[in-house]
């Protein structure tokens, strides 16, 4: 058994079609499904099923694939620890993050490319967390930063980061006069736009208005926080947002972010690798840099207040106040 035809089973099982597994594997078809077919022999198990063309994994096949994955793992494990121990981390970290969570990636892979600045990093910030929980299972990322419940943390190595807070955000005065926190019952009684469903700080937001029993269908939905922020600045709707995009995203003179209380929501962000031992070089020079990054603490700087008592999107002060919360 040699470890293309596993590149090339595992090419096939994500490509799901043989001329574009091929192609991504730089050989060609006829080569690719001959050196399948000799994998299939060795194993004495059919892999694939075959048509006219692709038609899907057998039940022996994706089970197999997930073993053809960790074998490449270990391999490509072992290639970049050598290749450490010569000249320090080199390669692609591949790291997926929540989208809420996204712009805090910034901080730990800068600190991550300075310590090690033959290494690049690779970040995919748009699938939902059960995604990125099944592409670390199956070694397609190597570290992942985003809400994680508890029932998504098997085979993996789950570490907390900080613990991120929600800010409605307005434009002006017309929807919330001058106030420096709301409650979420008057938060949901407010034309709303939010983040889509299938993102996960959308169901934080949405059990957080269920715990003081309200039921919001909110006019709009997206799954950009770029279009939210543009919806909110028009000044026909209020949203919810995590308190770290404050630091990151640009807003209007007009925009300003009250705190939401009664009760004080929170989610805990953390990190995640595979658990496997001795794992990836990378992933857990990655992790030890984002767990000593100033994610959501007391020296992150925030927002200020103007004299008005409202935040200010364009001052920035250091804060004094309890872990991953505003300036009061």
């Amino acid at each position: 058994m040699l470890l293309r035809q596993l590149e090339y089973f595992v090419a096939v099982a994500r490509e799901r079609h043989f001329a574009r597994a091929a192609e991504a594997c730089y050989v060609s078809q006829p080569a690719l499904s001959a050196s399948i077919a000799k994998l299939e022999r060795e194993l004495n198990v059919m892999l694939i099923n075959r048509g006219r063309n692709f038609e899907g994994l057998t039940v022996e096949g994706e089970r197999l694939v997930v073993w053809a994955k960790r074998v490449l793992a270990v391999h490509d494990g072992l290639v970049a620890e050598a290749a450490a121990l010569r000249s320090g981390i080199s390669g692609v970290l591949r790291l997926g993050s929540g989208r809420a969570v996204s712009t805090m990636t910034a901080l730990p892979i800068a600190a991550f490319c300075s310590l090690h600045p033959l290494a690049r990093v690779k970040v995919t910030s748009h699938f939902p967390t059960t995604e990125l929980v099944r592409q670390l299972r199956s070694f397609e990322l190597d570290a992942a930063i985003a809400h994680f419940d508890a029932h998504e943390r098997s085979d993996l190595e789950v570490v907390p980061l900080y613990e991120e807070q929600c800010v409605l955000l307005v434009a002006g005065k017309q929807l919330v006069s001058a106030a420096t926190s709301i409650t979420w019952s008057e938060a949901a009684q407010l034309p709303l736009a939010l983040l889509a469903p299938d993102v996960g700080f959308r169901q934080f937001i949405d059990n957080a208005f269920a715990d003081v029993g309200a039921a919001v269908v909110p006019q709009i939905e997206t799954d950009s926080m770029a279009s939210l922020y543009a919806h909110v600045a028009t000044g026909a709707w209020a949203s919810v947002v995590p308190h770290t995009w404050f630091r990151s995203m640009p807003m209007t003179g007009a925009m300003r972010g009250l705190r939401l209380v009664e009760p004080d929501q929170r989610a805990p962000i953390a990190i995640a690798i595979h658990a496997s031992a001795p794992g990836s070089a990378a992933a857990r020079a990655f992790l030890n840099v984002a767990v000593g990054a100033p994610l959501g603490r007391e020296d992150f700087t925030y927002p200020g207040q103007d004299v008005d008592g409202e935040f200010d999107a364009g001052a920035t002060v250091a804060s004094t106040a309890v872990r991953g919360s505003f300036v009061a």
